[in-house]
């Protein structure tokens, strides 16, 4: 089986220590988990967790079930990359006097899409936003050019390409089936 990339989406309430209960399923497993990121969703009183990991379709189904399973844990789904719109930030500081070195830095900023968060006379802080081969392709350039003094690259934040998240139509569906 092919080993690649999966996004599992976990919906739940806010409960406090449901973090750990999840990523021991993984270390169980001895399955590394690429990127992580927690918020609340679009519906009121649930959080959202998305979690990348690679796997193959057998093992990512498995762990979605054993997460399912917990009971705070309201519904666990896992995608693909074609199955979603996602994006990272990437925040990237550099030495100002070697980034004036370069001359223009309009070429970059064009090209990479970057804005610029905060400069001053010591250091120059980028903000990326794309897939993480974007924001690998800009850190890659910038530690050639100029190096990087500071980097950091977020979690994945994904949506599905439905019309509505996958657990609308489940609290929907219960909603009907006992009348509230």
């Amino acid at each position: 089986m092919e080993t690649k990339l999966y996004t599992i989406t976990v919906f739940s309430e806010n409960t406090v220590g449901l973090l750990g209960q999840i990523t021991i399923i993984f270390t169980r497993r001895a399955i590394n988990i690429e990127t992580l990121s927690v918020s609340p969703s679009a519906i009121k009183g649930v959080h959202k967790f998305t979690i990348t990991i690679f796997a193959t379709e057998d093992v990512v189904s498995k762990v979605v079930k054993q997460i399912d399973k917990r009971i705070d844990i309201l519904k666990a789904y896992y995608n693909t990359d074609e199955g979603l719109v996602f994006q990272e930030i990437a925040l990237y500081k550099v030495a100002t006097d070697k980034l004036l070195e370069l001359g223009t830095i309009e070429i970059l900023i064009r090209n990479h899409h970057i804005h610029i968060l905060e400069m001053n006379e010591n250091f120059v802080v980028f903000e990326k936003t794309g897939h993480y081969d974007e924001t690998q392709q800009l850190f890659n350039e910038l530690s050639e050019s100029v190096g990087v003094l500071q980097f950091i690259r977020s979690g994945r934040v994904a949506i599905t390409r439905s019309k509505v998240e996958r657990l609308s139509d489940m609290l929907d569906n219960i909603q009907e089936k006992y009348g509230k």
